[in-house]
């Protein structure tokens, strides 16, 4: 369904809405998944490819555009952009703690989010491609958890792809969620050292702050309790290009003087770590996050089981204090304030192995689309040399390895990104 067309300068934006199935394999109830589809003014009639954008997360709504600048102005100049927001994200059916209030119970809860992961997220783009072009083809872009989920398309349903191009985002097809942790601590850990190396003041800082907050319960503005823990996983961002300053201008403003005197975390320090930390508003990320990674196991709450092996993680007996990284534990069901409410389904979709495959490995091994990706030699969230066990297996896969790009090289630099991409997928470089 066309719901309304807007025009701001440089483009033109269509909004659109699709019922589709929650269950594929059992039709019944419907949830609503929105697509922006973005066009270059002039070229509203013509006969453009499409190029459908997967976001990472997972649980992240697609890209609001507000100019035709970066990946979108270069992609604008042959394509029609679809934006879609996947399924329980943004203008789709949402899937939050206010929505997910209105189930019998935790495992109603759980068995609903199972239809979350990148398989039904896939089979809403087929749905849509179908409404939309019928039996012609498309192209995809896929960031990080994107990447994800094009792999799985490419394995799913391949008749309906043109050209595939992935940025940070070529998951392992058949490794446990234990391997991608183990991998991902020894990259967070690097990615420490490098932060205290061009920020050596701050791990006295950041002891102090995690000194206080062992002793003092502080509540944040909106209500989640701000342990040492929570604070942090603030080093979720060292994997972008400006991942260090955005956590180091954070950390600057820690503490005032309270009215003693003492020193109290600063109230605007308190905000800025809320709004980094945006699980509250994202409840999809923590739920699903490890369920990236199963297929018939359970995760059991992998990263908090990995953790152990590292001791450089803990909070006592080490300096400097190491922070972590995109990895979900079982405490952040008490920390914040929205998951609080889905403590018990997050337990249950640790907990169960009823995991379906998520890549068709045999088709893969058969692969003719034209697959081209960016794999950032320095990525602290998709681990390089699982990338390349995949790439070796999947023929007409061209991999471009750079270390000039961290994990946002699609957000730093899309322009250039994006038609170097293009030019691999086609075979003209």
């Amino acid at each position: 369904m066309l719901l309304a067309t807007h025009r701001i300068p440089g483009l033109v934006l269509r909004e659109h809405a699709f019922e589709l199935p929650l269950d594929y394999r059992n039709p019944g109830r419907t949830i609503s998944v929105y697509a922006r589809e973005a066009v270059a003014p002039g070229k509203e009639h013509a006969d453009l490819p499409y190029l459908v954008f997967f976001q990472g997360g997972p649980g992240s709504g697609a890209p609001r555009p507000l100019s035709p600048t970066g990946w979108l102005g270069r992609a604008l100049q042959e394509y029609r952009v679809l934006l879609l927001d996947q399924r329980g994200t943004g203008r789709s059916t949402p899937a939050t703690a206010q929505t997910l209030a209105g189930f019998a119970n935790a495992q109603a809860q759980a068995d609903y989010l199972m239809h979350f992961r990148a398989d039904n997220i896939v089979r809403d783009a087929e749905a849509i491609r179908r409404q939309l072009i019928g039996d012609a083809t498309w192209s995809i872009l896929g960031q990080s958890y994107g990447g994800f989920c094009a792999m799985h398309y490419l394995g799913a349903a391949p008749e309906g792809l043109r050209h595939v191009l992935i940025t940070g985002g070529i998951p392992s097809l058949w490794r446990p969620a234990d391997d991608v942790y183990r991998a991902t601590f020894r990259r967070v850990a690097d990615k420490n050292r490098q932060y205290y190396l061009r920020y050596p003041g701050d791990a006295v800082r950041v002891r102090a702050i995690v000194d206080h907050l062992q002793q003092e319960a502080v509540r944040l503005p909106g209500g989640g309790v701000l342990s040492a823990p929570r604070f942090l996983q603030l080093g979720l961002q060292f994997g972008m290009s400006d991942g260090f300053e955005a956590v180091h201008y954070v950390l600057e403003e820690a503490f005032v003087a309270g009215p003693d005197g003492q020193a109290v975390l600063n109230w605007n320090f308190l905000n800025r770590v809320e709004q980094a930390l945006n699980f509250d508003a994202n409840p999809i990320y923590a739920l699903l996050q490890e369920a990236c990674y199963t297929q018939a196991t359970a995760s059991q709450w992998s990263a908090q089981r990995v953790m152990e092996e590292f001791p450089e993680f803990a909070l006592h007996g080490t300096d400097p204090v190491l922070f972590t990284g995109e990895m979900v534990f079982p405490w952040m069901f008490d920390a914040y304030a929205q998951l609080q409410p889905l403590k018990a389904a997050a337990e249950l979709l640790a907990q169960t192995d009823a995991w379906p495959p998520l890549y068709d490995l045999e088709r893969l091994r058969q692969n003719t689309v034209p697959v081209a990706a960016a794999v950032y030699y320095d990525d602290m969230y998709v681990h390089r040399e699982f990338s390349e066990e995949t790439a070796c297996m999947v023929p007409n896969m061209r991999l471009w390895f750079t270390n000039e790009y961290e994990h946002n090289g699609l957000r730093a630099d899309g322009s250039a990104v994006l038609g170097r991409l293009l030019a691999m997928a086609r075979g003209e470089i």
